[in-house]
């Protein structure tokens, strides 16, 4: 994949609830974690909790400092989009989720 399709995948620059909700949902997949209840149970919070920032694509900064401790995904991919100063294998596993989900995005907005 060319270096704008990755940007546009990523959605580098893009910090919408939207964009940043996609992320989240792409590093807790990369992550290992299927499903929000095991993620949530990582973090030790509430599952509800963990869905709240999911869906409002607003991670607590708890949640964001996890990923990057134990994941190597930091706070610059989650908020930003930004994917370049991640490790090989991490950003594969990132471009893996998102193009996983794009189709799924794309259906829900049509």
């Amino acid at each position: 994949m060319d270096i704008e399709s990755r940007e546009r995948l990523f959605r580098l620059n893009d910090a919408s609830p939207e964009a940043v909700s996609a992320r989240l949902i792409a590093a807790r997949t990369a992550a290992g974690f299927a499903r929000q209840k095991d993620f949530a149970k990582a973090l030790e919070i509430n599952h509800k909790t963990y869905h709240s920032q999911e869906t409002k694509g607003a991670p607590a900064p708890s949640t964001v400092r996890y990923l990057h401790r134990n994941h190597r995904i930091d706070f610059n991919f989650v908020y930003n989009g930004d994917f370049l100063q991640l490790p090989g294998d991490v950003q594969q596993a990132l471009e893996e989720a998102l193009a996983a989900a794009a189709p799924q995005r794309a259906k829900k907005s049509n």
